[in-house]
């Protein structure tokens, strides 16, 4: 790699230490804490994380834990392991993020994978292996979801993930492709980057402060194959990734984030929505909603997936997130599909049924589970994000008494703060 890959690496621990997760002397942090479906950091990523690390400590950080990940030992558990060993998860692993979580600390997961690396794989083995690791990932999503700990979710590059998006040029450049292109979307490349971050998250918030004091009834979506009425939780509140921790740190959740969200009510959605961006599992998904409830559903890929994901649970069924993206942001504007969800939710507006985000309710991270469905949320076991976003795109807001009010039109935002 160059010394400009070296700065640029330089510039991208300092921004993910001293603005997105904002660590504080004296704290701990762990890095690679279990995911969704990740269990630690590829080792193919030491080089970054040793910068991280020595930054960590030059910035006053206590201890640095990492607790390490080899994809291609999951690979052969897969080929290999008996089919009925998959109810078990090293628990340790969650056990430990939590006692840091409570303890005031900060986490930074790593959300990076190769895409292909499971092609031919049983879809029930899977489907039963993520139902498990969420079965004991959920206590630390809660904790997330509650800001218990500043923390991040970054995107590294790794080499099955640069060949799955750079198949048509030498394999040995691919992973320095993916390199430049994640410096660009995560705005490592300008001058000033921590002040470019900083003001890139006061702009977000200030679209946030906008639309909470709207307070609209509900939002109207509409685009080619996309008619959706999506009500609102009363009280809901709009969030962006900038957060403040229970222990008072300021943090960005995700690196990088360009969405702004918030809790759609779990009874109130109505009409039918296509997918505009497939994702490594799902393809060309279009699903129609009855009072909140998925009632019909068509797929082009991963028909059996997405109906063993909707018996999950009641909640499978419903959303719990609705998000808005400008067309326009750099990883949309990047071209790319990125087969992560983390970037590509970054690209473009999108809906996640399952759990919703507590933090989006008014009180709602004081709620219990039954409280926070009579407000209108939605409580599930999953969280699936599936992207609708397009440049022709256009979101109103339905007000109390019916009128609608522009807040994207072509897919970019309608209104000025």
């Amino acid at each position: 790699m160059t010394s400009d890959f070296e700065r640029n690496l330089e510039r991208y621990a300092e921004v993910v230490l001293k603005v997105v997760i904002n660590l504080q002397p004296g704290q701990r942090l762990l890095i690679g804490a279990p995911s969704f479906g990740i269990l630690g950091v590829p080792l193919e990523l030491a080089p970054l994380i040793r910068v991280i690390a020595k930054k960590a400590y030059q910035m006053g950080a206590r201890f640095v834990d990492v607790m390490w990940e080899d994809d291609k030992i999951d690979l052969i558990r897969f080929q290999h392991a008996s089919k009925d060993s998959f109810e078990v998860y090293p628990t340790w692993r969650v056990e430990e993020a939590i006692k840091l979580a409570k303890s005031g600390d900060a986490i930074l997961f790593v959300n990076c994978f190769d895409p292909d690396l499971l092609d031919g794989i049983d879809i029930n083995l899977i489907s039963k292996a993520g139902v498990v690791r969420m079965k004991y990932y959920k206590p630390l999503l809660d904790l997330r979801y509650q800001n218990a700990m500043n923390y991040t979710i970054i995107a590294p590059p790794i080499s099955g993930w640069a060949d799955k998006l750079f198949p048509n040029i030498a394999q040995n450049e691919r992973i320095e492709r993916l390199w430049e292109t994640m410096f660009g979307i995560c705005r490592v490349k300008q001058q000033d980057p921590i002040s470019a971050w900083r003001k890139h998250i006061n702009q977000l918030q200030s679209k946030c402060n906008y639309l909470n004091q709207k307070q609209y009834n509900a939002l109207k979506l509409k685009a080619p194959g996309t008619d959706l009425m999506v009500g609102l939780v009363k009280g809901h509140i709009w969030k962006s990734g900038g957060f403040k921790a229970q222990n008072g740190i300021n943090f960005v959740a995700n690196f990088p984030t360009e969405e702004i969200f918030t809790v759609p009510h779990k009874d109130k959605t109505d009409g039918t929505v296509i997918q505009t961006k497939p994702n490594n599992v799902i393809e060309d998904l279009k699903l129609t909603f009855s009072s909140g409830k998925v009632v019909q559903t068509t797929v082009r890929k991963g028909e059996e997936y997405l109906h063993k994901f909707l018996e999950t649970d009641e909640g499978a069924t419903r959303l719990g997130e609705v998000a808005l993206v400008p067309h326009s942001s750099p990883i949309s504007q990047s071209g790319l599909l990125f087969y992560n969800t983390l970037i590509d939710e970054n690209a473009s507006c999108h809906l996640a049924l399952g759990q919703c985000l507590r933090m989006c309710i008014k009180d709602g991270e004081e709620m219990t589970d039954d409280e926070l469905l009579d407000a209108g949320g939605n409580t599930s076991g999953i969280h699936f994000d599936f992207m609708i976003g397009s440049d022709k795109m256009n979101v109103d807001g339905i007000l109390e008494d019916g009128m609608a009010e522009p807040i994207m039109r072509n897919g970019e935002w309608a209104f000025e703060v």
